[in-house]
């Protein structure tokens, strides 16, 4: 069993999909406690259009009251060249690029499709790299689209192929719509760190049809590097229909450590977290473990 990175989604993957409004006050408090529970890394705002995804409107001003400690572990997602632009005036230290793997949701998410996104992916890279900005990029849809259906798996690896041309200091396979099972993850897993060599592999898991904590479990036993998950289980894209949450963080965390894996954070100061989130929607969140608690229960 090896160390598994937590990347935290819940401001920005998290709250995009939330009718609640959540203030900018209210987002880095979010951000920050996942930070003092020992989350790894935070994906904290989104440098999208603010009339296509209102709730990430305030994504300078999150990154600006953030501490210098939780900052330096931040990451702003970027869908095209004027975002990566403002990602650098942001002085966020991280970005993550998407590209989706089929060109109907491509449309949808970024107005683009597939081939141009790689091609502005490699701009994009270009751009923060020079300016000193660690770069990720994900691919989106990588097991199946709410639009063309199955998405064969050899096509997702001709995209990391391509991807690889850009330097990415990590690359993403994302299951954005839930519909990976533990026996597609296993394979495509697998077969991408074979292609990636040194570049660590990140897993991004939807629970929509209730197998996103298998498949996080089998990416984990497969060697990936690190793993999304959302505080509570909130979320989802806003651009697949009956999309449902991430996995939760929580859930995730007990479940990785519990069998055996090295993950840093700390599992009451996540549960506390989580409760004052289901607090600030005003309904119950997803996550099960902060209803049933931990096993063994702690004296």
């Amino acid at each position: 069993m090896s160390r598994i990175q937590i990347v935290e989604v819940a401001a920005r993957d998290g709250l995009q999909n939330e009718s609640t409004y959540f203030d900018t006050e209210s987002k880095i408090s979010l951000v920050e406690q996942c930070f003092e529970a020992g989350i790894d890394r935070l994906e904290v705002a989104s440098f999208a259009h603010p009339k296509k995804v209102p709730q990430m409107a305030d994504a300078e001003a999150v990154i600006g009251g953030l501490s210098p400690k939780t900052l330096s572990r931040s990451i702003g997602l970027v869908l095209n060249q004027r975002g990566v632009e403002r990602a650098i005036d942001a002085k966020i230290p991280e970005i993550n690029f998407v590209v989706v793997a089929t060109d109907t949701f491509a449309r949808a998410n970024q107005g683009s499709t597939t081939a141009d996104l790689v091609q502005t992916w490699l701009e994009v890279s270009r751009s923060a790299k020079s300016a000193g900005i660690r770069c990720s990029v994900a691919i989106a849809a990588a097991f199946g689209c709410p639009f063309e259906g199955e998405v064969n798996p050899k096509q997702v690896l001709e995209l990391i192929s391509k991807i690889l041309e850009g330097s990415p200091d990590e690359v993403g396979i994302a299951d954005t719509i839930g519909s990976g099972v533990p026996a597609d993850v296993q394979y495509l897993v697998s077969q991408s760190i074979r292609m990636l060599g040194d570049v660590p592999l990140r897993c991004h898991f939807h629970n929509t049809r209730n197998t996103g904590i298998a498949n996080a479990y089998v990416a984990a036993n497969e060697g990936a590097a690190a793993l999304d998950s959302s505080l509570g289980g909130i979320g989802g894209c806003p651009f697949a229909p009956r999309a449902t949450g991430n996995i939760p963080t929580e859930d995730v965390v007990w479940m990785l450590q519990r069998s055996g894996f090295t993950v840093e954070a700390e599992l009451p100061k996540l549960m506390e977290s989580s409760k004052w989130l289901s607090q600030k929607l005003g309904k119950e969140t997803p996550s099960l473990l902060s209803r049933a608690g931990v096993f063994p229960p702690k004296s």
